[in-house]
């Protein structure tokens, strides 16, 4: 009868023949088997949580850090976007035309052309164009505007508002708006009426606030009626402080020879066909008689304003993600001055200097990389809530977010090189005797 001998265990038997043994006969562990990849992550992760509240600490500095650069930079592209849209809407949108000139042989300075009198009329037919105007300054000379029929001699002299004649239609090719009355038409034009329309501040010099009693004002000996007053007028200013007739009455009352400007609102994207088509529709044979105002393809002042939005933002967010970087820095390093104890019974215990430093470097990447996540987040909340309340469209990069929260990683992991390099060089029995 044959009897089973139990199997002995692994002690019992003995190591393996390609076994490394010590000297005692045990078996040796690898180096690597000591302190896994796994294992790094659970004491990291321990070292993180053992904290809470200082977790928290740390990890705000980062969220401010992250969500001041989204921010900074979310709002740096909202405003481009704005400012995009006005230099559009007004700058991209219009065109001015004057007479050419030149010296002459004194050397003062004359007219090479003029605009025709019915110069809307003939860009009107251009592909882009949307409103087109006349302007021009009337000579007063020593004629005054007032707003009584005499002159009280003892009064001291006062510098009266400006004259200007225009045609019909350039109140809307500059944008003005009508505070009250109405703006003349061809009509009025054609038969040289004696209107006036008043900008808002000479309505104010001159005491004028309402045309529904038909008030008048007198240039000169003459007298005309006020039939409206404007306001806002983006394009041309100036016409605030002016009282305006039609190019007609300023023919007949004033002998003006020609108009001095023809504004024109253009179709976004339309300034370079209609530069250069409005001349020769102005006048074929000498279109180059003309100088022409217009806006470049790419808006050049409007890119240049955008790039410096955008890099005074940039720096600021840079600014504030050092600070959250130095404070991942400093509480990484007062931990490490709190742990020492336990650095050096790990060391102890066979830890190596690397196991050490990537534990805490580690640390240091997982809280940044939370605070990361948390301040993005927290960035393009803001930049969205903001842009609502005002009114605007806003403007933020995905890969602004995505990279904001990598970038909390990369700030955690550079602010950890110190302190885990400062713990690895932490020898063992200094440690140990230290934490007694």
């Amino acid at each position: 009868m044959k009897l089973r001998m139990p199997r002995r265990g692994r002690a019992e038997r003995g190591p393996a023949p390609d076994e490394a043994v010590d000297r005692g006969g045990a078996p040796l562990i690898a180096r690597a088997d000591r302190f896994s990849a796994q294992d790094l992550i659970v004491e990291a992760s321990f070292g993180i949580g053992a904290r809470p509240t200082r977790l928290i600490m740390t990890t705000l500095g980062t969220v401010l850090g992250i969500a001041s650069l989204v921010v900074t930079i979310g709002f740096a592209q909202t405003a481009a976007g704005q400012i995009a849209s006005q230099f559009d809407a007004v700058a991209a949108t219009q065109v001015v035309i004057e007479p050419g000139s030149a010296n002459s042989l004194n050397g003062k300075e004359r007219a090479t052309g003029s605009l025709p009198w019915d110069a809307p009329d003939r860009v009107s037919r251009l592909a882009g164009v949307e409103l087109a105007g006349l302007v021009s300054e009337v000579p007063l000379d020593a004629v005054t505007i007032t707003a009584v029929p005499v002159n009280d001699p003892s009064e001291p002299p006062t510098l009266g508002p400006a004259l200007m004649a225009t045609s019909a239609g350039l109140l809307d090719a500059v944008r003005g708006q009508l505070v009250t009355g109405r703006y003349f038409d061809v009509g009025h034009d054609a038969r040289s009426d004696r209107v006036a329309v008043l900008g808002s501040r000479a309505a104010e010099r001159l005491g004028i606030n309402r045309v529904d009693s038909q008030p008048s004002i007198f240039i000169g000996d003459s007298s005309y009626t006020v039939i409206g007053i404007i306001d806002e007028v983006e394009r041309r200013p100036d016409l605030l402080d002016s009282v305006i007739v039609p190019l007609g009455t300023a023919r007949a009352d004033f002998g003006l020879a020609s108009p001095d400007e023809l504004q024109i609102q253009i179709a976004l994207g339309a300034g370079t066909i209609v530069a250069t088509q409005a001349p020769i529709a102005l006048n074929p044979n000498a279109p180059e008689n003309y100088e022409v105002q217009a806006p470049s393809p790419g808006s050049a002042l409007r890119e240049n304003v955008q790039a410096d939005v955008n890099i005074v933002f940039l720096i600021l967010g840079v600014l504030a993600l050092l600070a959250g970087g130095l404070g991942i820095a400093n509480v990484t390093m007062l931990s490490v001055m709190e742990r020492v104890g336990e650095i050096g019974l790990r060391r102890a215990l066979g830890a190596t200097k690397r196991n050490i430093a990537h534990q805490f470097m580690v640390e240091s990447v997982v809280i940044g990389l939370l605070g990361g996540l948390v301040g993005a987040a927290l960035g393009v909340f803001a930049v969205v809530v903001v842009s609502v309340m005002q009114g605007w469209a806003p403007v933020v990069d995905p890969w602004l977010a995505i990279g904001s929260a990598l970038l909390g990683a990369v700030v955690g992991l550079l602010a950890g090189v110190y302190p885990a390099v400062k713990a690895s060089n932490i020898e063992p029995i200094i440690a140990l005797r230290g934490s007694n």
